[in-house]
């Protein structure tokens, strides 16, 4: 059945409203009609199936079923990415979204090739949840993952904050000299990890050296380098195979 999401709040006495862009989508590219049934999230875990009664500029519905879909994994996955040039962090995010990521933090780093003002940073970090979001949908998920807009590597690692007693925090470099598998055997049981990633040129010493004293630990993915749109998702599937819910998929 064909997956939509609604805003937090248009849930009111059983009726379902779509935002403009949900109801374009419903109304112009699927051409869907009153008495029509879809199915629709508002990010929270919880699916509706939904009996359309409007479908037109603002499409609306009632809800006739509600289910908790158990699609979420039971480890949460942030990912801080440098960003990379062009249109691969679209991919990053359509990838880890589907692989089950709960966060992406894109990066500012030393090495990030694009630089732009606050206003148009914005403007992509819209872009790139716009991407989460139809991940979600494509992918069956019923929580969508938030998207930051980016910001320096040091705002992003400092608003982690400490890390909690059963979180680990990993950070992949080509530097390294520790095998993944070496850092994950060595870590306690996690219910959370957050993965940091550099851009093409990959981070610089003195970043990971700052990311190793907020409690990263440094670790390499082999002997090939990866693409840094590679690298993320790569280790995402890693961490949810072996800590989180591919394992019994």
């Amino acid at each position: 059945m064909r997956r939509f999401t609604f805003p937090p709040g248009q849930l009111a006495d059983g009726r379902i409203t779509f935002d403009r862009d949900e109801s374009h989508h419903l109304a112009r590219v699927l051409r869907l009609h009153p008495g029509d049934t879809v199915v629709a999230s508002s990010g929270d875990g919880i699916e509706h199936t939904v009996r359309l009664d409007v479908v037109g500029d603002i499409a609306a519905g009632t809800v006739i079923a509600t289910r908790s879909r158990p699609s979420e994994s039971p480890l949460t996955v942030t990912l801080v990415q440098g960003v990379p040039k062009g249109d691969k962090m679209e991919a990053i995010v359509r990838a880890v979204t589907e692989l089950g990521v709960a966060h992406v933090v894109p990066a500012v780093t030393e090495r990030t090739v694009v630089r732009l003002d606050p206003a148009r940073w914005r403007e992509r970090a819209r872009r790139w949840q716009r991407v989460a979001k139809e991940a979600t949908k494509q992918c069956g998920r019923a929580v969508v993952p938030d998207v930051d807009v980016p910001r320096p590597l040091d705002a992003c690692l400092d608003a982690l904050g400490p890390p909690s007693p059963r979180e680990l925090r990993l950070c992949v470099w080509e530097g390294a000299t520790a095998p993944l598998d070496q850092a994950l055997a060595g870590a306690a049981p996690s219910a959370s990890v957050c993965v940091l990633v550099g851009p093409e040129g990959g981070l610089t010493p003195e970043e990971v050296e700052s990311a190793r004293l907020r409690g990263f630990v440094v670790a390499s993915l082999g002997p090939r380098i990866l693409r840094s749109e590679t690298a993320g998702p790569a280790v995402v599937a890693i961490l949810q195979f072996r800590l989180g819910d591919l394992a019994g998929a």
